[in-house]
């Protein structure tokens, strides 16, 4: 594996059914995930983009297939490495934020450090760092149904990010939230992103979400039908992807 790489996908199929009925999902992704990447799984409903997060981030397992990440194969790690891997090494932000209600936004980011036995002083170092590029010094002391929703998947991503992940992943990060949060949300994980500090995966449905990325996926029928690369503007980009919508299939991506 080129160790520039943050995680690799060989020849990854997924298959649902028994007997003689079966549902071909993934028929033989390859993908590389670099360090630092930003990349963007778009594709038209029942293509698999949301199967392939899911393997790539260790909540199902492929058929047939490999991921390799910090080393590791995760189709074949035993329970005890993918807790290691998903405490250590794998970040995830969900579309509905996923917070604990009971508890305050500060210590929904603290959490996962909290629960690793961080001291108390270098939680909100980490937290003081995350929630001041997120926009959210002023809401720590709040609890989850005092905040909007786009502070709340602000706070998400901080907890997503805090423990410094190899790789975050993205589930429809700004499907619940209006077109001014999402553009907020986006400009925040692109600064991560710009700044070294995380390297993302995003399943989106979004034209709008996806040309934020550096590199954009579709897929379509199970399979990778082309990868689309940003040039220096983002219009350019966002027109490259929509048209690519357009020829798959009248741009029906939800």
């Amino acid at each position: 594996m080129n160790e520039k790489n943050v995680a690799t996908v060989s020849h990854l199929t997924k298959d649902y059914g028994t007997g003689g009925s079966f549902t071909h999902v993934l028929k033989g992704i390859d993908l590389e995930i670099q360090k630092n990447d930003f990349i963007a799984i778009m594709g038209p409903s029942g293509s698999g983009k949301t199967t392939l997060l899911n393997i790539l981030s260790t909540i199902d397992k492929p058929t047939q297939g490999s991921v390799m990440l910090d080393g590791t194969d995760v189709t074949k790690a035993s329970n005890q490495e993918l807790s290691r891997l998903r405490r250590d090494k794998i970040g995830f932000i969900f579309q509905d934020y996923n917070l604990l209600d009971t508890m305050t936004l500060l210590d929904n980011i603290v959490l996962p450090l909290s629960l690793n036995g961080v001291s108390a002083k270098r939680c909100m170092e980490r937290a003081n760092e995350l929630t001041e590029l997120f926009g959210l010094t002023e809401h720590l002391a709040k609890y989850p149904y005092q905040l909007s929703g786009g502070q709340k998947q602000r706070g998400a991503s901080c907890r997503a990010l805090i423990t410094r992940p190899e790789i975050l992943f993205a589930d429809e990060p700004t499907g619940a939230l209006d077109s001014r949060s999402s553009k907020d949300l986006l400009e925040r994980l692109k600064m991560v992103n710009d700044g070294g500090k995380a390297t993302i995966l995003m399943v989106t449905h979004d034209a709008f979400s996806a040309s934020y990325a550096k590199d954009v996926y579709i897929l379509s029928d199970g399979q990778i039908q082309c990868r689309i690369s940003k040039g220096e503007s983002r219009k350019e980009f966002y027109d490259k992807i929509t048209d690519m919508q357009a020829a798959m299939g009248g741009g029906d991506f939800s």
